[in-house]
């Protein structure tokens, strides 16, 4: 069954317990070409006085290319069924294999044709409004650095949000 669009203020999920234990899938493209990657980390609420979403890519990551290419991008999260395909989804890159494909993910399509996963709970479509490179020296808390210490650091993107899709 696809996710139906509803008004944006319906939506009121438990994103401190989703994001970072049952976590979500980031992706960008269009209908020729998409990428999703595993995120535990996202913000939703306000920004500018529109209802926003913040989400953080490390330039490393595959997807990187799509949401720097793309003005929309969406977060969907999966069932806690489907938790493997989130787990596939965050250890294999788009750049050696299909996830969608692989995991037997279904694409839907907001606006602009902005894809996310049909299988969702709930799928979120942005678009950007603002990147920035998060750097060590705006550090204030030293327990920020325990996410460094082998990777680069995230550009953060805070995205605009246009549409909401429930089950």
């Amino acid at each position: 069954m696809a996710l139906q669009k509803v008004d944006l203020n319906v939506l009121t999920p438990e994103v401190f317990s989703v994001f970072g234990t049952q976590n979500a899938l980031l992706t960008a493209g269009d209908k020729s070409n998409s990428n999703t990657m595993t995120i535990g980390w996202c913000g939703l609420g306000r920004m500018w006085n529109l209802p926003s979403c913040n989400v953080y890519v490390r330039q490393s990551r595959y997807t990187f290319n799509f949401i720097e290419k793309y003005q929309y991008f969406t977060i969907s999260v999966l069932p806690r069924e489907l938790h493997d395909k989130v787990t596939y989804c965050g250890i294999h890159s788009g750049r050696d294999v299909d996830k969608f494909q692989q995991c037997g993910l279904t694409l839907q399509y907001g606006i602009e044709n902005a894809p996310f996963i049909a299988e969702a709970e709930w799928g979120i479509v942005c678009k950007k409004l603002y990147a920035q490179d998060l750097k060590p020296e705006s550090v204030i808390d030293e327990r920020v650095f325990k996410s460094y210490a082998a990777e680069g650091w995230h550009r953060m993107y805070i995205g605009e949000v246009l549409e909401l899709y429930m089950k």
